[in-house]
C-alpha cells in the first residue's frame, strides 16, 4: 500500500513537472483570431494610422508637397484663426449638416415605413428605393448638376409646369446649400435600409397590445415605433454627422465651392490647400480641426442618448 501511494505520488510530480505545450487551445483561439483580422490591421496601420500620425507632424510645418518641409510651430495655429476662408467654410459646413442630416433621417424612416406594408412587389420597391444611394458619386454629382440647370434642367422644368417660379438652383449664392441638400436627401437608401431592418425587428404582440388600449396609429408610432427604433435613430444620426462634415465630391463636381463660396466647405478648402495652393502644413491642420470638430460632436451625441434612446432590456 505504501509503495502504491509512492508510485501514485511521483507520478503526479512527473505530470506538473512536465512542460505543457505553448499553443493552448486558448492560444490557438486568440492566435486565429489575429490571423483573420491582419489583413485589416496591416491596411489600417499602412493607410489609416500612419497617415495620421504623419499629417500630424506636418501640420507644425510649410510644406509646399515636393519640397522639404520647414518647421514653423504655431504659425498655421495663428494663420487658422484669422483666416475667414475657414470660418466661412465651416459655417456653410455647419448649415449644410443641420439641414442635411435630419430630412435624410425623416425622409428615409418615412420610405421605410412604406416599404414595411405588405404590398405586392414590396421587394421590388426596396430595391428600387435603395438603388439612387448604390449609384457612383460623381455620376450622380453629374446628374442633378444637370437637373439643376436653370436653361434646361428638370427641376425648372416641372416648376413651370406647376406654375411656379424657377430659380437658379445651384447658380445662386441663396439657393445652391439648399439645392446641395436636396441632392443629398435623394441618396436615403442606405439608412432606409437600415430603418427598415429595425421596424421589422419590432415584436408584432407591441402592436396589438397598443391597439387593445386603442391606441391610433399615430399613438403607435409615437410610443411604439420611434422608442423601439431609436438605436437605429442614433446609429444613423451619428453616421449622417460624420458623413455631412466630409462632404466633397457633390461640391467638388457640382459647384467648387461657388457662387462667392457659398458652398465651400471644409473638405473642398482642405483639398484647395493641399493640392491646389501646395499648402500641405496648413492642410493637414485643417484636417485635423475636421477630426476633433466630428469627434467632439459625436461624443456629445453620444451622451446626449442617454435621454432619449431605449435598448429593450435595458433597466433605468
Amino acid at each position: 500500500m505504501t509503495l502504491s501511494a509512492t508510485i501514485d505520488t511521483s507520478s503526479v510530480l512527473a505530470e506538473t513537472r512536465r512542460p505543457r505545450p505553448w499553443l493552448t487551445p486558448q492560444r490557438r483561439e486568440a492566435l486565429t483570431g489575429y490571423l483573420v483580422i491582419a489583413p485589416w490591421l496591416i491596411g489600417f496601420v499602412i493607410f489609416t494610422a500612419a497617415p495620421m500620425l504623419f499629417s500630424l507632424a506636418v501640420a507644425g510645418t510649410d510644406w509646399e508637397l515636393l519640397g522639404t518641409p520647414h518647421w514653423t510651430g504655431l504659425a498655421n495655429v495663428h494663420t487658422l484663426v484669422y483666416d475667414d476662408l475657414f470660418w466661412k467654410s465651416l459655417v456653410n459646413t455647419t448649415i449644410y449638416t443641420v439641414l442635411a442630416v435630419p430630412l435624410g433621417l425623416v425622409v428615409a424612416l418615412a420610405v421605410a415605413l412604406l416599404l414595411n406594408q405588405r404590398v405586392r412587389g414590396s421587394n421590388i420597391y426596396r430595391l428600387l428605393a435603395y438603388l439612387p444611394s448604390q449609384l457612383p458619386a460623381v455620376a450622380t454629382a453629374i446628374l442633378w448638376f444637370l437637373i439643376f440647370s436653370p436653361n434646361y434642367g428638370l427641376a425648372n422644368d416641372l416648376l413651370a409646369t406647376l406654375h411656379l417660379p424657377t430659380s437658379q438652383w445651384i447658380w445662386s449664392p441663396v439657393m445652391a446649400k439648399p439645392s446641395l441638400v436636396i441632392k443629398a436627401a435623394w441618396s436615403f437608401g442606405g439608412a432606409m435600409i437600415i430603418f427598415l431592418a429595425g421596424l421589422q425587428g419590432i415584436p408584432a404582440m407591441l402592436y396589438e397590445a397598443a391597439k387593445i388600449d386603442g391606441a391610433g396609429a399615430w399613438d403607435q408610432f409615437r410610443h411604439v415605433t420611434l422608442p423601439m427604433i431609436s438605436p437605429i435613430i442614433f446609429f444613423n444620426l451619428v453616421i449622417g454627422l460624420i458623413g455631412s462634415y466630409q462632404v466633397f465630391t457633390d461640391v467638388f463636381v457640382m459647384t467648387q465651392g461657388g457662387p462667392g463660396n457659398a458652398t465651400l466647405m471644409l473638405v473642398l478648402y482642405i483639398y484647395q490647400n493641399g493640392f491646389s495652393y501646395f499648402r500641405m502644413g496648413y492642410a493637414a491642420l485643417l484636417s485635423w480641426v475636421l477630426f476633433l470638430i466630428t469627434l467632439v460632436f459625436t461624443l456629445g451625441q453620444f451622451a446626449l442618448s442617454r435621454r432619449w434612446v431605449y435598448y429593450e432590456g435595458e433597466t433605468r
